[in-house]
């Protein structure tokens, strides 16, 4: 009786598994600009974690490098591009099953900014506002810090952005004392 339902608790922990296959699901790679600091996000979800990352072949441009979250979900890119040209890469996720899943990118990296997007927001109704933060993402979960020092108006220009490429962009207040507000509900630029 107890090697019985062994067998069916393997059948159905098997069938499980095999139901939920582990695929990535981040199907491209925002373009870059040489000496703009570059950041994109790979996620994978099914199958069972830890996942384990790679570059399976191709080459990332020069100055990226990858890093697995430290959740294991996500591959990150992150670095300053520091050559122009036209790379193509494919990354490979493997689950704690042993599945393999694999996904090919092309990413451009172009010499200069050809485009510059203009960002507006509303003033905070604060009294003590300080200035601004203006943050920048791939995906609206991810963020990165633009603006060197507080933006003291309501207007920002990104010319830091790459043809071909979507960003999300968010803002947020930060106070005399220092403190700053929740991010900006983010916005979509779609730059040609």
């Amino acid at each position: 009786m107890k090697s019985s339902l062994i067998c069916i608790f393997a059948l159905l922990f098997i069938s499980q598994c095999a139901a939920s296959a582990v695929k990535i699901t981040t199907t491209s790679v925002p373009n870059g600009t040489v000496d703009t600091a570059y950041s994109a996000v790979i996620k994978a979800s099914g199958g069972c974690t830890p996942y384990k990352w790679e570059i399976a072949s191709g080459k990332l441009p020069s100055g990226i490098t990858d890093k697995e979250s430290a959740n294991t979900i996500d591959l990150d890119l992150t670095g300053t591009p520091t050559k122009a040209g036209s790379y193509s890469f494919t990354a490979s996720v493997t689950d704690c099953g042993g599945h393999v899943a694999r996904e090919s990118y092309s990413v451009t990296i172009q010499a200069a900014a050809e485009h510059v997007v203009t960002l507006n927001w509303n003033p905070s109704k604060s009294k003590d506002v300080a200035g601004y933060n203006v943050y920048r993402g791939p995906n609206g979960t991810t963020w990165t810090k633009i603006n060197a020092g507080l933006v003291p108006r309501t207007d920002y220009d990104d010319s830091t952005v790459s043809n071909g490429s979507t960003y999300y962009y968010s803002a947020t207040t930060v106070n005399i004392s220092g403190e700053e507000s929740p991010k900006s509900a983010a916005v979509k630029v779609a730059v040609p």
